[in-house]
């Protein structure tokens, strides 16, 4: 058993959602999988396997921010030999071509943390980036299901407030269309374990434009987001 994840042998999938959100996971569980039985409630952080289409899946919350999710990815891929995680999330859109309720698959994810600067001595910018055959993967489901996807670079933030005067507009120049928290160290916890990772988002807010969706309209979109994300991580 893994110190935060607790769950026994056997128990976790070797592919994974991760919201966020650990009653997001639960919402999963029940509305997706068939059998899904509860493997974990350390924290509160609750982990779900069952079977989607008859293939063993896992939804595990990982928290907010790259600290916690850090944790829950390197021991899943170290611990219970997870293959594939699809992390499955909102995010703040910082391009103006994108609107609310769109949904992003991230390329790669640009971040103002310090993690993997530590992680290679101070001597490199590692750049995250997804397991282009899960993104390939992704894209296909998305046209096969007609749901628009955007994809490209998004931002993992380190800090959901920001005293940044300027920041996000920068970025939005720059091409990245999302900010959210945790992508960067999921890429490169996945990449150190020779795992297959991507990041699914759904624009629950605009930063450009001020504007966010009802919750009841978020856990519309979140809906087709999540099937993506099924469908793609049982490919």
């Amino acid at each position: 058993m893994s110190t935060h994840i607790g769950a026994a042998p056997g128990e976790i999938a070797p592919r994974v959602l991760l919201p966020g959100d650990p009653l997001r996971a639960k919402w999963i569980a029940e509305t997706y999988l068939e059998g899904a039985k509860c493997y974990s409630t350390v924290r509160n952080m609750f982990g779900f396997t069952g079977t989607y289409q008859g293939i063993p899946v896992s939804v595990q919350g990982s928290g907010m921010g790259m600290p916690s999710a850090s944790i829950y990815a390197h021991e899943l891929l170290a611990e219970y030999g997870v293959k594939r995680l699809i992390r499955v999330g909102s995010c703040g859109a910082l391009s103006t071509g994108l609107e609310l309720r769109d949904v992003v698959a991230a390329i790669g994810s640009s971040t103002d943390s310090n993690m993997n600067r530590q992680r290679f001595d101070n001597l490199v910018d590692y750049a995250p980036v997804a397991d282009f055959g899960l993104l390939r993967t992704a894209v296909d489901v998305a046209e096969r299901r007609d749901l628009p996807m955007r994809v490209g670079q998004v931002f993992a933030a380190d800090a959901f407030y920001s005293d940044q005067p300027g920041l996000y507009e920068k970025l939005a120049r720059y091409g990245v269309l999302a900010v959210e928290m945790e992508s960067a160290a999921l890429y490169t916890i996945a990449a150190r374990f020779g795992a297959q990772a991507l990041t699914i988002l759904t624009v629950s807010d605009h930063i450009a434009l001020g504007t966010k969706v009802s919750a009841e309209d978020r856990e519309r979109t979140f809906s087709a987001m999540v099937e993506v994300a099924l469908d793609t991580v049982i490919s």
